[in-house]
């Protein structure tokens, strides 16, 4: 019996990056959508072109890598979001535009002050336009887990007609449970029949966003929009690893379907979006989490010595997780092995790029013995937050006698190449490390997050340091990035960081604090 496709749709680059402090640079959201290529994902959703120039700029430059998967930008039923999301995707041998309206009551009565008549004429006069410039076209009835079945298939068959070939059923609070949700697309997939494909978007507000999207596929729904780790505002999206997983394993309930996700490449993407966000998936996140295939009680170790399928429902290399990964390179390796190894972790780097990584990865073998992926992982991503005229850390001395005051110098050099040393006392190190580098920067950041974490393991692990810093209470906080063996010197590259990003981001920082409504 042949197999109908789900189509996997990856928004971890435009509702993911939604998440609190997953804000993306250009740099980094390349690295991810072409490792989301390798993947295998069918479409990604590179951003809303018409939110920011940060936005477009990223799109446009994803649409000129990206070649085999179809690449996407978000888009309100508004001609100038039209229009952009058209430019930025122009260079993509594939593309999409993915415009929406919202259609439940609550929505079209107190957001939109609209009546049910005028979005539908909003949603076909989008549709036609967007039509105009792509081929493929998709639109999502916003919060559509709250609307009238019968509003629901009549702007269906609208934009259908109008040339949308994917009508996108989004559960936008996540409230819906999997009976209603397979019940909603039952009665759609009836109604549209082949005239389109159904695709459902579901939030995790109730913990059911996964359930809901395998509950839609039973309905007749042939697309899913996920993200990576389930990453998303609120309480995240539909988990692409935990969607494609469970239709692996129980092939045997979902027989006729199946997707051209490569899952060897599941637990890469999964590290290397954490890596990137510093968010990492809880520890015992399904698929990914650290201990998704930790055995500590004894009666489970028992069984796994004797067949691993006793308790492992299937195996961690499925998913391209090698416990025992280790990188046999030192100082005395050369570049060729160490760009074989990066591309075989998914990253795609320039000449530039390569030897500043190549550098950094020769200062850490000297210090450290063992070197693992996440080691190369985290060395890549910290290059990837760097910017030109920037701040640099030159040298950082402590000083914190028992019953004394914190104190920190601080050396750095300047955009201009000038060197100013400093030292300062705080409330404690970080804060007197952070205010000595305000005093010389001239800037005053306020710390709004501060995260630090083991990159490996041993007591020579690498310290990844992550924080999200407010330089100016108007405008949305920066978030940066350090690593070091050194706990305290990863703080201060992190603030650095997060300041460097500041400066680069100045011009537009405003804009994103009135950032347009995306969600669907």
């Amino acid at each position: 019996m042949s197999k109908e496709q789900i189509i996997i749709f990856d928004t971890t680059l435009r509702d993911g990056e939604q998440s609190p402090g997953a804000s993306m640079n250009t740099k980094e959201k390349i690295q991810i959508a072409t490792q989301l290529e390798r993947l295998g994902v069918d479409v990604i959703e590179a951003g809303f072109a018409a939110a920011s120039p940060g936005d477009f700029d990223a799109i446009n430059k994803i649409a000129q890598v990206v070649k085999n998967s179809t690449v996407c930008s978000l888009a309100r039923a508004l001609e100038r979001d039209i229009t952009e999301a058209a430019k930025a995707i122009e260079p993509a041998p594939r593309k999409r535009i993915h415009t929406f309206i919202a259609t439940s009551p609550i929505h079209m009565e107190y957001k939109l002050k609209m009546t049910p008549e005028q979005v539908i004429k909003k949603a076909v006069e989008a549709v036609t336009l967007a039509k105009s410039f792509v081929a493929d076209v998709e639109f999502s009835c916003e919060d559509a887990g709250r609307s009238d079945i019968g509003f629901l298939k009549e702007i269906s068959d609208a934009v259908i007609e109008a040339g949308a070939g994917t009508i996108n059923l989004p559960d936008t609070v996540g409230i819906r449970m999997p009976n209603e949700i397979k019940d909603m697309i039952s009665q759609m997939h009836a109604h549209i029949g082949k005239r389109a494909i159904i695709s459902v978007h579901n939030h995790n507000d109730l913990g059911l966003a996964v359930a809901n999207s395998l509950a839609a596929i039973e309905g007749g729904a042939r697309q899913v929009e996920c993200t990576i780790n389930g990453l998303g505002e609120r309480a995240g999206n539909a988990a692409l690893e935990e969607i494609v997983m469970a239709l692996k394993v129980r092939e045997d309930l979902f027989n006729n379907v199946e997707t051209k996700i490569n899952t060897k490449e599941i637990y890469p993407s999964s590290r290397m979006i954490a890596s990137i966000t510093g968010i990492e998936p809880q520890p015992n996140k399904a698929i990914v989490g650290r201990n998704a295939f930790a055995h500590e009680s004894g009666i489970h170790q028992d069984g796994v010595l004797k067949n691993k399928q006793t308790y492992e429902i299937f195996s961690p290399e499925e998913i391209g997780l090698n416990k025992d990964d280790t990188l046999v390179l030192g100082k005395h390796s050369g570049r060729a092995a160490f760009s074989d190894k990066l591309e075989k972790l998914g990253f795609k780097l320039n000449e530039d790029e390569l030897n500043a990584t190549f550098i950094r990865f020769k200062e850490l073998a000297d210090k450290k013995k063992d070197i693992y992926d996440d080691d190369l992982r985290a060395l890549v991503t910290s290059n990837m937050t760097s910017v030109e005229n920037a701040y640099e850390l030159i040298a950082l001395q402590l000083m914190d006698s028992t019953g004394g005051v914190p104190s920190a110098a601080v050396t750095i050099k300047t955009p201009e190449g000038e060197e100013i040393t400093d030292a300062g006392i705080g409330d404690g190190t970080i804060d007197a490390v952070f205010k000595t580098i305000d005093r010389i920067t001239g800037h005053s950041g306020r710390l709004m997050d501060y995260k630090v974490k083991s990159v490996s393991k041993g007591k020579d692990a690498l310290a990844s340091v992550t924080v999200q810093v407010s330089f100016n209470q108007d405008e949305p906080a920066v978030i940066g990035h350090g690593l070091s063996i050194d706990t305290m010197l990863s703080s201060a590259r992190a603030y650095l960081g997060a300041l460097n990003s500041y400066q680069s981001m100045k011009g537009m920082l405003k804009k994103l604090s009135s950032k347009p409504s995306e969600k669907i």
